[in-house]
């Protein structure tokens, strides 16, 4: 199957004062029709400006994004406008206009695309009532709270039958229940209509909320991408790991780096999330086990987890642990104190 959007060898330089910036590094990724697509990373790692080359608000220095089979650097910007109507974007701060109600922001793409003004009035009118707000057409933005502002936004980026969405830190601004009611809104749009939705976020809990795949950046590369399940159970990059036992992009030491014994990472899936693993293990080998950090997340109807523990110094009682852990096909690896 074909991607929908296809990255393409992208880099991004901007040119300062102070010198040249490389905010994005040989991007490569390959986002398919329907999904909901998450990427994260830290400030400053270049999601922002990855999100804003996908549909050429910044134009990559080199490289090229492929939608729909049409190079959009080939394009001239007339063309780019026309391809801009197929892409929606919502953004951290809602981007309203303040001087236009909630009716008027969501037909302002509208008239942009030419069309008639009561068409343009009966199309804002439904969107409004999609996302729950049928009844504050004539509510300006400084009327509406932070979670009714961004579901004006959501209206208004989807005004124009958008095959994609662009979710650019959507729900950083908001407060966790109206995170999450944002969020099932977003799940719910893709449901109904297909639309592609693409999220750029900080927050792993936003990324297995409603993510199917997900690509970490990392200092303006790709640290990994696959799906969100297979990136929990077992995180290749030093980032991924990061995230998954710290939680968020900002947590730069989540865990503690504990004494002198051997650090294990033990992954666990719905077949053993529930077993009292440090316990069995500390039974049967008669040994302590001191645990560092420990993590459980809900993606769809499964669970899985990361558990960072601390064996015994005792070198026989630690080969007696991992034995045991081999024994009872239970994943792991080794972690060093550099990966801490």
């Amino acid at each position: 199957m074909e991607p929908i959007i296809k990255i393409v060898n992208i880099e991004k330089v901007f040119n300062t004062t102070n010198g040249s910036i490389k905010a994005l590094s040989n991007i490569n990724l390959d986002i398919y029709e329907g999904e909901i697509f998450g990427i994260i990373g830290l400030s400053g790692a270049g999601k922002s400006t990855l999100v804003r080359c996908i549909n050429y608000l910044e134009e990559p220095t080199e490289g090229d994004v492929v939608f729909e089979g049409r190079s959009l650097a080939h394009m001239n910007e007339k063309e780019r406008r026309k391809m801009r109507q197929s892409m929606g974007m919502v953004f951290q701060q809602f981007n309203l206009l303040e001087q236009r109600n909630a009716i008027d922001n969501v037909c302002f793409p509208l008239e942009i695309a030419g069309w008639d003004r009561k068409k343009a009035l009966q199309r804002a009118g439904e969107l409004l009532e999609l996302v729950g707000l049928g009844d504050r057409k004539k509510s300006f933005p400084s009327q509406l709270s932070g979670g009714q502002k961004q579901r004006v936004a959501i209206a208004r980026a989807i005004a124009t039958n958008p095959k994609v969405l662009l979710c650019d830190e959507a729900t950083s601004a908001l407060d966790p229940n109206t995170t999450k009611q944002i969020l099932e809104l977003l799940k719910s749009i893709n449901k109904e209509f297909g639309i592609t939705v693409i999220v750029i976020t900080h927050e792993m809990k936003v990324i297995e909320s409603i993510c199917n795949r997900v690509a970490i950046i990392d200092r303006s590369t790709i640290a990994e991408v696959g799906e969100v399940k297979a990136i929990f159970s077992k995180p290749k990059s030093r980032i991924g790991k990061q995230l998954i036992m710290g939680g968020t992009a900002e947590d730069n030491e989540p865990w503690s780096k504990g004494g002198d014994g051997k650090k294990i990472r033990i992954a666990f899936d719905e077949i053993t999330t529930d077993k009292p693993l440090v316990s069995e293990l500390i039974l049967a080998c008669g040994a302590p086990v001191n645990i560092l950090h420990a993590s459980t997340k809900t993606i769809g109807t499964h669970k899985y987890g990361q558990m960072l523990i601390e064996l015994p110094t005792d070198r026989d009682k630690e080969r007696e642990c991992m034995d045991y852990l081999d024994n009872n096909a239970i994943s792991y690896e080794e972690v060093s104190d550099d990966d801490l």
